[in-house]
């Protein structure tokens, strides 16, 4: 647990993922808040309570939840907080918090018919449930109050709200102007690239375009005086522009390997993703997808890339 100044502390949760440690705030202004809910685990509970405590307050005191995204490690906690009658976050969260049936088999669905365009082996297909492997450590609840770009924070009118979608459709940033600290969430981390990940999408048929968007938003936060980062894990920092221009560059690097392979040949999105995660595929098929199709994206937006679809599978080609 670590004081950062006379309004924000921040709390540190241990996860069962290989990310580790999760990081929540705990916001003071007009209202207490906690920014983010850590893990639905008895050693996340036990983490949240002590660290609280330290504080000078329980769980009881907390009076609003505000979410960076719908991510499990960043929602378990959302049902501990008995007196919090506020939960508010970007409006796509609703659907995950909610746990809607019919979106849940809507995203099922998608998942499926979308990597039999890309070529997936019918063997590694997931299953049925299986996309939502991690639903056990997230809680469940309802929005009370929807975020948007530019809103300020119920009860925290320094703190405005920055729409930084890519690694979740639903992730928001939040940046104080005055002294320019910003509580990024997942969006900017100092020790790892954050995936942008793919999702099914909502209330469109239109598949969103999460590494299009990651990248957009880090140069939207490479314009604001970003001063200080307080992420969702790993280390508190201030060399943002740094770590953001590494960020671009990682990801630009990737997709240069990518336009290599596809200069050897036409390839599918899951034969592209094969060969860039040979050890990683198998086991973990939707984020090594998510990275070949967001290169991909990437490549086609530059006009280095062209796709057809061929017998129902997407093949990729530079451009002639």
């Amino acid at each position: 647990m670590k004081v950062l100044d006379k309004t924000i502390s921040q709390l540190t949760i241990p996860t069962p993922f290989a990310v580790g440690d999760v990081h929540v705030y705990l916001l003071k202004g007009d209202t207490l808040s906690i920014i983010d809910a850590g893990v639905k685990t008895k050693e996340g509970w036990e983490a949240l309570k002590t660290q609280l405590n330290e504080l000078g307050y329980t769980p009881n005191d907390v009076e609003q939840v505000i979410l960076t995204h719908h991510h499990p490690d960043h929602i378990g906690l959302i049902e501990a907080f008995p007196r919090a009658e506020t939960m508010a976050a970007h409006r796509n969260a609703d659907l995950y918090l909610t746990r809607d049936e019919t979106f849940f088999a809507e995203y099922e669905q998608f998942f499926r018919q979308f990597f039999v365009a890309c070529g997936v082996s019918g063997e590694l297909m997931p299953g049925p449930g299986e996309l939502g492997g991690t639903l056990k450590f997230a809680g469940t609840g309802k929005l009370t109050d929807t975020l948007d770009e530019g809103d300020r924070l119920p009860g925290h009118d320094d703190w405005q709200v920055i729409e930084t979608k890519g690694h979740a459709q639903s992730h928001l940033s939040f940046f104080r102007e005055s002294d320019g600290a910003l509580i990024a969430g997942d969006h900017l981390l100092h020790h790892i690239s954050p995936n942008p990940l793919l999702e099914a999408p909502i209330g469109s048929d239109v598949r969103p375009k999460p590494m299009l968007q990651y990248r957009n938003n880090l140069k939207k936060c490479q314009s604001l005086d970003i001063q200080m980062v307080y992420p969702g894990h790993g280390r508190i920092f201030s060399d943002v522009n740094d770590v953001i221009s590494v960020s671009l560059q990682k990801q630009e690097r990737r997709a240069e390997k990518v336009y290599t392979f596809l200069q050897e040949k036409a390839q599918t999105p899951f034969e592209l993703c094969q060969q860039l995660f040979p050890k990683q595929y198998e086991n973990q098929l939707n984020l090594t997808m998510s990275e070949t199709i967001g290169q991909l994206d990437y490549l086609e937006n530059e006009g280095l890339v062209t796709t057809t679809l061929k017998n129902g599978v997407y093949v990729y080609d530079v451009t002639k």
